[in-house]
């Protein structure tokens, strides 16, 4: 049995998050952030999760989860997505999974699945409770009771390593209850590749005799900006099989696309992706975000 302890410090009615210690509730409206007390068995994380709540929100008013980069700066990602909120009238939710809960690449990007994720063994598989991943349904219901927010399901934007979260969160957690998802420019990817080792396909992992079909059924936005094309970005894994997957992001997001969708005509799948090159961007985090808000919610 989960136990969920939560509780809320700094919760703001405006963008003065330091000053306001007001009540999260259904009239709650502005910027705010609350301490997310994630506890199971002897597992215990306590996340800072931002939010953004605009002033005409209602009980029916859906809920953006937004994944952030790997500077870890979930502040940065909701502050870029609020003058869409006013716009569109969607409610931002960015958890904030830092360094020291979540340390390196496996306890983010790789979802915490595996102890090592790039040597994934049997004995190295940490328990499903323990995922990084595992965090996100808890916080979205969370949202919806304290919001007394009606929604059924939810959307996803995830940015370069919130984007490698995002499209393994789908992965690996298929019985979610996400209904739109923007994967934005992600470093790298894992294809559902039995031939390929994890993480950067499906073999040697508990994936490997995963159906694809609900992977496959989700609506899924593969976005990328039209000049992340830099292969000697600081941040891009380079090895032997990220760089089969392309040298750079235009390309990796290209490949990653299209082999998901041959693979779906392959098993008579349905396929609800779409592709979208961001014209004129780079790998700039507030335009991608802004653009993913256009195509989620206008």
């Amino acid at each position: 049995m989960l136990i969920f302890l939560i509780s809320m410090l700094f919760f703001g009615c405006n963008t003065d998050e330091s000053t306001n210690q007001n009540e999260l509730n259904s009239a709650t409206t502005g910027s705010g952030f609350v301490l997310y007390n994630y506890s199971v068995a002897n597992y215990s994380k306590t996340l800072r999760i931002f939010y953004y709540i605009p002033q005409n929100a209602t009980s029916s008013t859906p809920i953006l989860m937004v994944f952030h980069g790997v500077n870890r700066n979930a502040d940065a990602y909701r502050n870029a997505l609020i003058n869409k909120s006013n716009a569109l009238n969607f409610i931002i939710i960015a958890p904030e999974f830092s360094d020291q809960n979540f340390p390196t690449g496996d306890g983010y990007a790789l979802g915490n699945v595996y102890v090592d994720g790039d040597n994934p063994t049997e004995n190295s598989l940490n328990p499903e409770s323990n995922w990084s991943l595992s965090i996100v349904e808890p916080i979205f219901d969370f949202f919806k009771k304290q919001l007394k927010n009606s929604s059924t399901s939810y959307t996803i934007f995830g940015h370069s390593a919130g984007a490698q979260f995002a499209h393994r969160f789908l992965m690996f957690k298929p019985n979610n209850r996400v209904s739109q998802i923007v994967i934005s420019a992600a470093g790298w990817y894992t294809f559902p590749d039995k031939s390929v080792p994890f993480p950067y396909g499906t073999k040697n992992s508990i994936l490997e005799n995963k159906s694809t079909e609900i992977f496959f059924a989700k609506n899924v936005l593969v976005q990328v900006g039209e000049f992340d094309n830099n292969p000697n970005d600081s941040n891009l894994r380079h090895n032997f099989f990220a760089d089969a997957q392309g040298l750079q992001r235009v390309e990796r997001a290209t490949n990653f696309y299209n082999f998901c969708k041959q693979q779906a005509e392959i098993a008579n799948f349905d396929f609800n992706w779409t592709f979208h090159i961001q014209n004129n961007a780079s790998h700039n985090f507030t335009t991608a975000s802004e653009n993913a808000a256009e195509l989620l919610f206008n």
